[in-house]
C-alpha cells in the first residue's frame, strides 16, 4: 500500500467532483451502523468510499436487467462477500431476485477486481521499498525483504464421481480448493495477488509463471528477498527456511522466518472472516476459474481498503486455518549454490552469536557480486 488514506480521498474527490464525492449512497440510509457492519462487515464511510470508487469504474459497464443503481449493486455484492449468500433483507431492500443477484455479483466482482491497479500496490520506488523492508526487519530481524509470499487456498466443492477433475482440486491438506499466489507486507496489506489454479498446483510452478515471480528473478526489483515457505525453492530472491538447522544461528533464523510468515496466516484468517464467501467458493463446474479469480481479487482489494479505514474484522470463530505446508516434489530439487551462500551470509551477519547490527551488509546477501 503505497499511499496514505488522505491521498486516496483526494484522488477520489478529484475524479468524482466535489459534489458527488461526499454524498453517501441513499440505500445505506435505511440501516444503522450496527446493521451495516452485520450485513457487510464494513463501516459506513468505508462502504461509501467503495461505492464511489466503483461508480467511477461502472460508467462504461451495463448491468443486466433489471437495472440497479450502483450503490444498490454494491450492497448486493458486499453482502454476498461478507456471508457467502445474499440475505433476504438486502435483496428485498434493493430489488433483484436471487437469480438476478448472481449476475450482479459476477459483474461487480469483475469491476472491483479491476480496481487492483489502484488499491493493491507492490513497492516500486526506492523509498517505498526501504520502508517495507525496514518494517519487516523490525518485526523479525530479517533484512532486505519486500514481502511475505504464500499460496492462499479457498475451498470449493468438486464431485468425487468425476475422479480426474476431483483429484486436480485436492490440495496438500486433503480438501478441494483453488489456490492463488499472495504477497503481503508486515502489516497484512496485500501487495500482490495473482493466479487462480486448481488446489493441487505446486507453489513453485505458480511463482515461476507469475508476473511478480518473473520480475523478482529477473532483478527488476533490485537486491531484495521475498520470504517464502517450504513449498518454494530457495533462490536469489525467495528466502526459505533452513530445512535442517545445524546451529543456533540457523535455528534463530528459522524462528524469525516463522514469525514473519505467520503474518500471512493472520492476514488470510482476517480476510476469510470478513469475506466468508472465501470459505466456500462454490462448485468446480459452477463457473470458470477466471470468475473465481475475480472474487478472490475483489476481496483482496476490499481487504486493503478496509485496512485503510481501520475497520476491524468480525470476531474469530474457531481456529485460524494454518498456512499450507507446501506441495513437495517427489524428487529432491538441487539448491542454487549462489542463493544458499547468500542465505548463509544473511544468517552469519544477522542471526549468529557474533552478529551485531553494526555489521556492514554483505554484498552476497544483497544479491550483488563481491
Amino acid at each position: 500500500m503505497a499511499f496514505a488514506l488522505p491521498v486516496w480521498l483526494a484522488v477520489q474527490e478529484e475524479l468524482l467532483g466535489h459534489d458527488e464525492c461526499c454524498a453517501a449512497p441513499s440505500s445505506l440510509d435505511h440501516f444503522d451502523d450496527d446493521a451495516l457492519f452485520q450485513m457487510f462487515h464494513l463501516t459506513r464511510p468505508c462502504i461509501a468510499f467503495i461505492t464511489d470508487a466503483v461508480r467511477i469504474r461502472m460508467k462504461n459497464v451495463a448491468l443486466k436487467k433489471p437495472a440497479l443503481s450502483v450503490d444498490a449493486a454494491v450492497m448486493v455484492a458486499l453482502n454476498y462477500y461478507a456471508h457467502g449468500v445474499s440475505s433476504a433483507e438486502v435483496l428485498q431492500r434493493v430489488g433483484p431476485n436471487q437469480a438476478d443477484s448472481l449476475a450482479v455479483i459476477c459483474t461487480l466482482s469483475e469491476v472491483i477486481a479491476g480496481m487492483a491497479d489502484q488499491f493493491i500496490s507492490f513497492p516500486l520506488l526506492r523509498e517505498a521499498k526501504t520502508n517495507v523492508a525496514a518494517k519487516i526487519r523490525k518485526v523479525c530481524g530479517i533484512p532486505y525483504a519486500l514481502g511475505v509470499l504464500a499460496p492462499a487456498h479457498f475451498k470449493i466443492r468438486a464431485s468425487p464421481y468425476e475422479k480426474e477433475t476431483f483429484r486436480s482440486f485436492v490440495n496438500t491438506l486433503g480438501y478441494t480448493s483453488v489456490v492463488s499466489q499472495i504477497i503481503c507486507d508486515s502489516d497484512g496489506n496485500i501487495l500482490s495477488v495473482e493466479k487462480c489454479c486448481v488446489g493441487s498446483t505446486f507453489e513453485q510452478e505458480m511463482w515461476d509463471s507469475s508476473f511478480k515471480g518473473k520480475e523478482m528473478e529477473e532483478e527488476l526489483h533490485g537486491p531484495y528477498w521475498i520470504i517464502g515457505g517450504k513449498g518454494y525453492h530457495l533462490s536469489k530472491h525467495v528466502l526459505t527456511p533452513v530445512s535442517e538447522p545445524a546451529n543456533d544461528g540457523e535455528a534463530r533464523f528459522n524462528e524469525a522466518h516463522a514469525k514473519i510468515h505467520n503474518v500471512m496466516r493472520t492476514m488470510l484468517g482476517s480476510m476469510k472472516r470478513r469475506f466468508r464467501c472465501l470459505m466456500q467458493l462454490g462448485f468446480a463446474q459452477e463457473c470458470s476459474l477466471d470468475k473465481k479469480a475475480n472474487i478472490i481479487k475483489a476481496c483482496s482489494v476490499l481487504h486493503n481498503i478496509a485496512k485503510k479505514f481501520s475497520v476491524p474484522p468480525p470476531p474469530v470463530a474457531g481456529k485460524i486455518e494454518p498456512l499450507h505446508p507446501g506441495k513437495q516434489h517427489s524428487v529432491p530439487v538441487p539448491i542454487n549454490p549462489e542463493a544458499l551462500h547468500a542465505r548463509r551470509e544473511l544468517i552469519r551477519c544477522h542471526f549468529s552469536i557474533a552478529a551485531t547490527r553494526k555489521d556492514p551488509p554483505s554484498k552476497a546477501i544483497m544479491g550483488e557480486d563481491a
